[in-house]
Parts: structure tokens; C-alpha cells; sequence
């Protein structure tokens, strides 16, 4: 079953929904909602920690389509990926190293251009 989540960056006033897709990653990640914590930026994508540790799946993949939401195992961080990033060879983004796809926003993600580096995120249940 599909889970809905709110992505809120009250500091740029922009909320997103996402769903997360039903894989191990995603639903340990689900069970750990509400989180706040600050972000960091790698190019054009979002990450932060989460309290969760995992191991990488077999499907886990480093080339990542724009609005994809991942687990990266190696930094123990919820992902999301808008656009290019420093390893990127063309506008697709890609991953430091392989991520767990665990769901996608719904929406624009594009509009992440206006977070900036430090600023706080809340995940959240939409039920």
C-alpha cells in the first residue's frame, strides 16, 4: 500500500506531498514520521539524516529520475533529488552512490531550488 507523506520547509514556505512506495526502506522509514531536522544540499539535491539504519537493496541505483525520493544507506539520509548534482554528466541526477528509490514527490520538485542549505525539514503522515 502506497503511503502519503508531507515534505514542509517553513523557512521557503513550500510544502510537498510524496508517497512512499511499499519496500522495507520505505515502510522503516514511515514508522519513524513525524522527523524534523536541518538539510544539506549536494547540487540539486535534498538530503538529510534519518533514524534509520539499513543495508543497500538489490535494486538500489545511483542514476535517479527528477522527483525521485531515495534512502542513501551509505549516509543514513532521506533523498530527494530535483535536478543535477556534482555527479551528474547531463541534466539527469545521480546519486554520490547507490540509493534505496523508496518513493517520489507528487508535484514539482523543482520549486526545492528555493531551500536553502541548513534549513529546517518536517516529514510527516498524511493518513
Amino acid at each position: 500500500m502506497v503511503k502519503k507523506i508531507n515534505i514542509i520547509f517553513k523557512s521557503a514556505n513550500i510544502e510537498l506531498a510524496g508517497e512512499l512506495y511499499d519496500t522495507p526502506t520505505a515502510q522503516k522509514v514511515w514508522d519513524v514520521l513525524p522527523h524534523k531536522t536541518p538539510i544539506k544540499t549536494w547540487g540539486e539535491e535534498i538530503y538529510f539524516d534519518i533514524p534509520v539504519t539499513l543495508p543497500q537493496e538489490p535494486d538500489a541505483r545511483a542514476n535517479v529520475e527528477v522527483g525521485e525520493i531515495g534512502y542513501w544507506p551509505v549516509g543514513k539520509s532521506f533523498c530527494i533529488f530535483w535536478g543535477r548534482t556534482p555527479a551528474s554528466k547531463d541534466e539527469q541526477p545521480v546519486a554520490a552512490s547507490p540509493v534505496n528509490i523508496i518513493g517520489k514527490v507528487l508535484g514539482d520538485a523543482t520549486i526545492l531550488n528555493d531551500v536553502d542549505d541548513g534549513a529546517e525539514v518536517i516529514l510527516e503522515r498524511l493518513e
